[in-house]
């Protein structure tokens, strides 16, 4: 039997390992997004108002944030990550925006939870509507 067959050849300490594998994990937890509810690109028209159903809305996936028309002529915005889990929340139907993943259920009319599991509400969104085009501010 050699030496080496006795003692491995050395390789990184644990210590060095366990750092390593924190980095890794800040840097993909930072590359998964900024955290503050914040979605899309400026600028961006989104929709036409009359896309927008009354009484319901619209998800906009490219851009992370779903559109509403609680009632005639109002617009509201939201983030489309349900806050629960982080489910892409899937339409809006009656005046609810509806998550498929857990069953969360949001107010179309300001994003506050109406059925959990969520506890926090949707993060509104920013948008302007001028004539006719909805467009991400």
């Amino acid at each position: 039997m050699t030496s080496e067959s006795l003692h491995p050849a050395a390789g990184p300490a644990r210590r060095t390992v366990m750092a390593a594998g924190a980095a890794g994990l800040a840097a993909a937890l930072t590359a998964c997004g900024s955290g503050d509810g914040s979605s899309g690109t400026a600028g961006t028209v989104l929709a036409r108002t009359a896309d927008i159903p009354e009484g319901g809305g619209k998800v906009f996936k490219d851009q992370g944030v779903v559109v509403t028309q609680p009632t005639a002529g109002t617009y509201k915005a939201f983030s489309s990550k349900c806050t629960h889990q982080g489910c892409p929340v899937s339409g809006v139907a009656d005046g609810v925006i509806v998550c498929p993943c857990h069953g969360s259920r949001f107010s179309a009319q300001d994003g506050s939870v109406k059925k959990g599991p969520a506890t926090r509400p949707l993060a509104a969104a920013e948008i302007t509507v001028s004539g006719d085009e909805i467009t991400l501010a």
